[in-house]
């Protein structure tokens, strides 16, 4: 007989039925049976206290939800798990929160072998940066193990602080360590010392066996002192049944998957499932137990019915299912850390169906049906046909999400909803209304299901979001998102989006607002006592969860603490400083006005000076406040008139710019040319590029105190970049089709006025690299460089050599660097010389009187048509 078969109950008689008094538990504790045999004792690795459970089960579940775990597989998973459980705990040493181990070891923790160790696992992990690992060596240089080092462990001590639920004690690891070495542990004969016995999974190897031990792991953290898991709450498959469902949640993988699983732990008999027998004979609740546990604690049990096979159906709600067998604000959200531990085992039915829940009324074996067979809606009075066989539970189709392939033909009472009872007289029944359209919202596989009344419902999502940012932040709080309906999901959703994203505003570096997020869910989750006592998850996420609460006036504080920094609010330090100084202040007031007073006469004297002190304070804020609005309106008007003025001066800019570009060129008359055309604006430069050349090329051949002199030069350079200008118009003008250059005049134009600039650019480069080439040999330059040359052989790192090979290298680099700057400072200085010159020229000659210009003007003779002009 399987060890299914076997499972026992809890008597019946150990609950005893009495008055509950104020603060008296609703069920009492399982007594063990005098003389029992199986009772592990104190000491039994199985028997974990409330406390130490939900502190290992916090531990893990972070560990196993870091970024860079949980998307890896089983094995890795596991993997990690063992190494954090094997971790030195910190102890000031340098091998603190390291493990040291083999390959062949660890894989025999895993079940799998060591190969798989070495290719799957530990690459894996190294990988994501979850684990560092450092090969240990002996003195000829063989490797004699392996160095590891967990890097959430390693972060939990480094960044989260002593409260991070990664940072467990040396004891707690211990205690950690002992719970997988009774669980899956290979065992082990120490010298001189007590052997370590097998595991409970230690003969199950290959494939699949991480999974096995990780599941088994997961189940024993959140089974309570009973025995009996945790289940789930929600609406789950049918075939796969709850146990499946909450094993999927716990290892993050498909509840078919899960199925699997547990049937093997199921055969392995580490795992009963059962169902609860009933007074009324129908099938009762699906419930999984976890056999050690239960032996562990000493549980006195009788025989009752149990499931063994693979394809057992497990859909009970227990307490937080959201239907009708549970309150509207019942929680049973996974991982609930108000459930579970010796001091509060209790009966299994008070926890699998809440007060409210009515037991449904019991059948007769053939009933005729009523109306013809239309539609399934469960309930417990309809009629079954004439097959004989038991009804179906009332819940089998809530089990179902709505877009499941067995939603739609599932077997039931063929009774519609809103339909007369048995024994009344059918009348036009609302059923032949709604058939076509419940069919349609279910066949459709869509979102949105249909409800009684015509109206839909958005169906809710079993799983946090995918995006990594939400699943982040939501995590502390994945039991109650599971209790959410759709819409109110979506809407907690888009408020952790916004305070994300407000969040990292505040942040100097990006990326960190999901994790601040996270910390302030755990906070008030604290606060709280738990998701057990959270009544109403919605509300409580919207306004008290997501909320941040400011104590003072920084924006960047939240109850108390920096949310950049993470250390205390100084704001708020002040607030209480200047507080806490104020009263002493009045007290003392107080006391030298009124010497005398008793205790009491004294306090309320206090706080009525207090009171008279905040009410000036508030007033103080009012009238500030509305100075402050003032000043803000202030601001604002003058922001508005700034940007009318703004778009006035754009306005007249736009108009003054139209008419500019209406303009004709100055220099060939072109219309719309914006006052100078392209081709006489390439001109225009062209010919100040020539002055400068000839300027450039008069710095040093030329006496620059003999305009004579610099005029000969700037002509000679004129001359020759005329003729290079010659040439290049040449040659476009042979590369042109004769045809272009009539079409388009003006564009032929401009393309020889470009072809003489980019001309006249690169002879004015190559003059001025010849100047300064010229003047770099001029006596000052020759000077600096040599003054340069000494000061860096004078250098205290060369004074041992200056005449090596690195001292004259550097002096020589040093020279030649002091010779550029000074050819470049003569020659900015005497092109500065010339061009003052030139000014100084032109202002004189326009400066001379008419009286002095007239006779040189009457001396010109005049050209015919001048002389006619004249005569005329």
């Amino acid at each position: 007989m399987s060890a299914a078969m076997m499972l026992p109950e809890l008597a019946d008689d150990a609950m005893v039925d009495a008055p509950v008094l104020p603060g008296q538990r609703n069920a009492l504790r399982s007594v063990p049976a005098f003389g029992q045999s199986d009772d592990g004792g104190l000491d039994d690795p199985l028997r974990l206290g409330r406390a130490m459970r939900l502190r290992l089960r916090d531990a893990v579940q972070a560990l196993l939800s870091d970024p860079s775990i949980a998307g890896l597989k089983d094995a890795p998973k596991l993997a990690a798990v063992v190494l954090y459980a094997k971790s030195r705990a910190p102890q000031g040493g340098k091998n603190d929160l390291q493990t040291s181990i083999w390959g062949s070891e660890l894989g025999r923790w895993m079940g799998v072998k060591e190969s798989t160790v070495h290719h799957k696992v530990l690459p894996v992990l190294r990988g994501s940066g979850a684990l560092h690992t450092r090969v240990v060596r002996d003195s000829k240089g063989h490797p004699t193990g392996l160095d590891c080092l967990v890097m959430p462990l390693w972060n939990a001590h480094h960044g989260g602080g002593v409260g991070h639920p990664l940072a467990l004690s040396k004891a707690e690891l211990a205690t950690l360590l002992r719970l997988l070495e009774v669980l899956f542990g290979h065992g082990w004969t120490p010298e001189n010392r007590e052997p370590t016995p097998p595991g409970l999974l230690a003969d199950r190897r290959g494939k699949g066996a991480a999974t096995d031990r990780l599941g088994l792991l997961l189940m024993v953290l959140n089974t309570r002192a009973s025995g009996w898991l945790q289940l789930c709450g929600g609406s789950v498959k049918k075939k796969e049944g709850r146990g499946a469902a909450t094993l999927a949640r716990l290892l993050g993988c498909s509840p078919s998957g899960a199925r699997k699983v547990l049937a093997r732990l199921t055969e392995a008999g580490v795992v009963a499932r059962q169902r609860k027998a009933t007074s009324t004979r129908m099938r009762g609740r699906g419930r999984v137990m976890l056999l050690p546990v239960a032996r562990a604690y000493g549980r006195t049990v009788a025989p009752v019915e149990a499931v063994s096979g693979s394809d057992a159906v497990f859909s009970t709600r227990p307490v937080g299912a959201c239907g009708d067998h549970a309150p509207a604000g019942a929680d049973g959200a996974l991982g609930t850390s108000g459930i579970g531990g010796d001091e509060q085992a209790r009966k299994a039915g008070d926890q699998e169906r809440p007060d409210g829940a009515e037991l449904h009324a019991d059948h007769a074996s053939v009933v005729t049906p009523v109306v013809p067979p239309q539609l399934s809606c469960g309930f417990s009075g309809e009629g079954r046909g004439g097959e004989g066989r038991r009804p179906e539970r009332a819940c089998v189709r809530e089990d179902q999400a709505a877009d499941s392939e067995d939603s739609a033909a599932g077997t039931g009472s063929p009774v519609a909803e809103g339909g007369p009872l048995r024994g009344e007289q059918p009348k036009k029944s609302p059923v032949d209304e709604q058939v076509g359209q419940r069919a349609a919202g279910t066949g459709a596989g869509s979102r949105p299901k249909v409800v009684g009344g015509g109206k839909t419902q958005q169906q809710r999502r079993v799983g946090l979001p995918a995006r990594p940012a939400l699943q982040v932040a939501l995590g502390p709080v994945a039991g109650l998102w599971v209790q959410l309906s759709g819409w109110q999901q979506d809407q907690v959703q888009a408020a952790a989006e916004a305070e994300i994203k407000r969040l990292e505003g505040l942040l100097e570096h990006q990326g960190g607002g999901p994790r601040l997020l996270a910390d302030r869910l755990t906070d008030r989750l604290k606060e709280t006592g738990g998701e057990a006592l959270v009544d109403k998850p919605y509300a409580w996420l919207i306004r008290r969860g997501l909320v941040q609460r400011q104590a003072c006036t920084d924006r960047r504080c939240d109850d108390g603490i920096r949310l950049d920094t993470g250390a205390e609010c100084e704001m708020c330090g002040n607030v209480v400083h200047i507080r806490r100084a104020r009263r002493v202040k009045i007290a003392a007031q107080i006391d030298r006005e009124l010497p005398g007073l008793s205790e009491d006469e004294r306090r309320r004297a206090l706080e009525g000076r207090l009171r008279e002190q905040v009410a000036i304070e508030a007033e103080d804020l009012a009238w500030r406040q509305e100075q402050a609005r003032a000043e803000q309106a202030r601001r604002d008007a003058a922001r508005a008139e700034a940007a009318e003025r703004a778009e006035r001066e754009r306005q007249e800019a736009a108009a003054a710019d139209a008419v500019r570009q209406a303009l004709p060129c100055e220099d060939c008359g072109q219309d719309q040319a914006a006052g100078l055309c392209e081709a006489c604006g390439y001109r225009r430069r062209t010919e100040a590029a020539i002055v400068e050349a000839g300027l450039v090329a008069a710095t040093w051949s030329a006496a620059l105190t003999d305009p004579g002199d610099v005029a000969a030069v700037t002509t000679e350079v004129r001359a020759t970049m005329e003729r290079e200008i010659a040439d290049v118009r040449a040659t476009y003008l042979s590369a042109m089709d004769p045809a272009d250059q009539e079409a388009d005049p003006v564009g032929t134009a401009s393309v020889l006025a470009y072809g003489a600039l980019h001309t006249v650019e690169q002879l004015l480069a190559e003059y001025r690299r010849n100047a300064l080439a010229m003047l770099g040999r001029t006596d000052e330059a020759e000077a600096e460089a040599r003054r340069a040359y000494k000061a860096e052989q004078g250098r205290h790192w060369y004074r041992h050599n200056p005449n090596g090979a690195d001292a004259v290298a550097a002096a020589t680099e040093k020279a030649e660097a002091a010779r550029e700057r000074t050819a470049e400072y003569l020659l900015a200085v005497r092109l500065e010389q010339m061009r003052e010159q030139a000014a100084a020229r032109t202002q004189a000659a326009a400066a001379a009187p008419w009286t002095d210009r007239l006779p040189e003007l009457a001396a010109r003779s005049l050209d015919s048509e001048a002389a006619g002009a004249v005569i005329a």
